[in-house]
């Protein structure tokens, strides 16, 4: 399996990623009701955001942070959906890429998800 080098394989990465949380039992609902997302416009935010956290290329503004803050207002975040989505998200790199970069994939999201769990759990 290839590692993650191009930005067609974070768009990859981040399509099959999706395609498996919109329809999760226990994160699903974030994405379809609470927030009911506009895909055209999240979906290459996505792109941006591990673009700029895998490949160096800094493409990604924006503040992840404030707007789970903002979503945890409306649905509150738990521990359970935070593991869910790392699960989801290992699954998906592991079942499509192999090499450093996937691994980093791997790590940065665990970093991110435990200090986003952190902010929202501290929010106010």
């Amino acid at each position: 399996m290839p590692d993650i080098t191009t930005r067609q394989d974070i768009e990859l990465l981040v399509d099959r990623f999706y395609e498996q949380v919109i329809v999760d039992d226990i994160i699903g609902v974030f994405f379809t009701e609470v927030v009911r997302l506009d895909w055209e416009v999240h979906i290459p935010v996505m792109y941006d955001f591990w673009e700029t956290i895998l490949l160096d290329h800094f493409v990604y503004k924006g503040n992840p942070m404030t707007k789970h803050i903002q979503l945890n207002k409306q649905k509150k975040l738990e521990a359970q959906h935070f593991e869910r989505w790392l699960e989801l998200w290992e699954k998906t790199v592991r079942t499509h890429f192999d090499g450093p970069t996937a691994e980093e994939a791997i790590n940065r999201a665990k970093q991110i998800g435990s200090l986003m769990k952190f902010k929202v759990e501290n929010e106010g």
